[in-house]
């Protein structure tokens, strides 16, 4: 990764820099742990050689990096991610808690 993409806001970042970022820290909190890549990858239960495909290229799975997430207590993160703007009034947090009905049977468009 470039120097100058570290220090850029996330929101300038394309989605690759972005995937090296993380597989960045991911790599620095495995390290600061003492962890190797076989130790982490065991704790994950992921294959060693996709953890080492993700430190060199930012590219995981999302089950697989929730998995990295885990066991590095770093799952908190997430919670954030596509996240809904706060309501602009009572009446749009009514229309967001309200429960939705289920569907009962399958969709049209499901069975084309």
């Amino acid at each position: 990764m470039e120097v100058n993409a570290i220090m850029l806001p996330v929101e300038l970042l394309t989605p690759g820099e972005l995937a090296e970022s993380i597989s960045e820290r991911v790599k620095a909190l495995r390290l600061a742990r003492g962890w190797t890549q076989q130790e982490t990858a065991e704790r994950a239960g992921i294959t060693l050689g996709t953890y080492r495909h993700f430190e060199r290229t930012g590219s995981i799975a999302l089950e697989r990096l929730l998995k990295l997430a885990v066991i590095l207590n770093a799952q908190a993160g997430f919670a954030a991610l596509f996240a809904l703007p706060p309501a602009r009034s009572l009446a749009e947090l009514a229309a967001r808690t309200e429960l939705q009905p289920r569907r009962r049977g399958k969709r049209r468009d499901a069975q084309a």
